[in-house]
């Protein structure tokens, strides 16, 4: 009980003192608009949360050809994009979140991952997911670190 006490008074307080206070929205060109009533990404103090990422390209909106691998690699050129308008890039990640039509396509996105991340990965979990986005086949959400 007493852990429980202590974490909502460490919790409250940092609501109050604005730690969790709404963050600075970031939008780029470079990357697709969001879909729906969401920034591309937002600051909170030296943390960036990327908003999840489809294969959308920028230029025409549309979800590029060829399946889950060729949406990857979209994907990590957009969120390279909105890295790039902050000053960061993937060496500055830490943390990413996968969510995938199907668990078996996994290895393959393993492999275009890595080139990503060749050295000190960031956390990252898998998910299978039942749905998502605009008939998305993955989706990666990311957390980037700014010193």
């Amino acid at each position: 009980m007493k852990k429980v006490v202590m974490s909502a008074c460490v919790l409250f307080l940092l609501m109050t003192s604005g730690a969790f206070a709404q963050g600075k929205p970031v939008s780029t060109e470079k990357a697709p608009k969001a879909i729906g009533p969401y920034s591309q990404a937002v600051w909170a103090g030296n943390l960036l949360f990327l908003s999840g990422q489809i294969g959308l390209v920028p230029e025409t909106g549309k979800m590029i050809e060829g399946g889950t691998l060729a949406q990857a690699e979209q994907i990590f050129k957009n969120i390279g994009a909105i890295l790039e308008s902050q000053g960061l890039g993937f060496k500055d990640i830490v943390k990413v979140t996968v969510f995938g039509m199907d668990i078996k396509e996994f290895p393959e996105v393993n492999k275009l991952y890595a080139t990503f991340f060749p050295e000190n990965p960031p956390a990252r979990s898998f998910v299978q997911a039942a749905a998502l986005p605009a008939g998305a086949a993955i989706e990666i959400e990311v957390v980037a670190y700014k010193e």
